[in-house]
């Protein structure tokens, strides 16, 4: 099972520029989050300090008791076993195979036998779904294909937290969309801490079971899924909705021409909340909420349509590439 990661009052900078700070947040145990946000405001940094490959200026994170913001490099390499990580274009050894590739972790970290690695790779590349393709070369497949064998990789040690940068980039939506599902299916079979970084609007809307979002220096909001999609804070539903009235601009923030120039227009209707992906075996997944449950524990009307099996997954307009 998961482990819950908790950051408390996180601040980074690359000399005078602030990056973000102030994050605070709980990433629950088992579930799915994902991390949104503009082009440049951090999510890659975000995930790079989750991990120890940055220090924090500031504040705190702590897994399983210990702060990996300030322990000692023994006690880091020691928590960095519990997390798995796709990066962003696979980062495969080119002149490996993908069998190579994914066993590298087993032979760099473990004292495995040849048998019990080929068991272990081959276990993985089957549930990624590349079974077969364990001799191929990474310049021989595509590109969807190198992030799944990135994704087997990241499985190989059995991680408790999953992080998952941009899975969608470079890839179209049909092949977003089955990478998409792939992620749902293993979290419900490993039950692990997901934490994915994109800004895919169907993958935001539809796989987590949490939201944040990270917009001018800070974390503006981080939470269940449903509050984010039926939240009328400005920054929040113009990027969850893929609209262009609102706060954010083209250089990040609209200066005050700008946002002067849309005094007179309203932010458009939030549009229906889409029912959350299942299981490609229809079995809900432990962390899963029932289609609307945190809308009616918290007295939210969601907007007409919501939860609909046949509303669409991403807003009108919405670009999913």
């Amino acid at each position: 099972m998961g482990v819950e990661v908790v950051v408390e009052d996180l601040a980074k900078s690359f000399g005078k520029q602030l990056i973000w700070g102030d994050v605070t947040l709980a990433l629950p145990a088992g579930e799915i989050s994902v991390m949104l946000g503009p082009s440049g405001t951090g999510k890659s940094v975000f995930l790079k300090t989750l991990i120890g490959l940055l220090k924090p200026d500031k504040g705190h994170i702590f897994i399983e008791g210990v702060d990996i913001a300030t322990c000692k490099e023994k006690d880091l390499y020691e928590i960095r076993k519990l997390f798995g990580v796709l990066f962003q274009d696979g980062a495969m050894f080119g002149s490996m195979d993908l069998y190579d590739n994914v066993a590298f972790p087993l032979r760099e970290h473990t004292n495995k036998s040849e048998s019990d690695i080929r068991q272990i790779v081959m276990e993985k590349m089957e549930l990624v779904g590349l079974a077969g393709a364990e001799k191929k070369l990474p310049g021989e497949i595509s590109g969807g294909m190198r992030k799944r064998a990135g994704l087997a990789r990241a499985l190989v040690l059995d991680p408790e937290i999953l992080l998952i940068d941009e899975p969608d980039s470079g890839l179209d939506p049909v092949r977003t969309a089955y990478i998409n599902q792939l992620f749902i299916d293993l979290n419900a079979q490993i039950d692990a801490t997901f934490l994915i970084v994109t800004h895919d609007i169907n993958t935001a809307r539809t796989i987590p079971d949490n939201i944040g979002l990270l917009y001018h220096k800070h974390l503006a909001m981080f939470g269940p899924r449903e509050m984010l999609l039926s939240s009328e804070e400005p920054v929040v539903a113009q990027f969850l909705n893929a609209q262009r009235v609102g706060p954010i601009g083209m250089s990040e923030e609209k200066d005050a021409a700008e946002l002067a120039s849309e005094a007179h227009l309203d932010m458009p209707p939030l549009p229906a909340i889409p029912r959350q992906l299942e299981p490609s075996d229809g079995r809900p997944r432990r962390s899963q909420r029932p289609a609307g449950e945190w809308c009616r524990e918290n007295g939210v009307v969601p907007p007409p349509g919501s939860f609909a099996s046949d509303t669409p997954v991403a807003p009108a307009g919405a670009e999913v590439s």
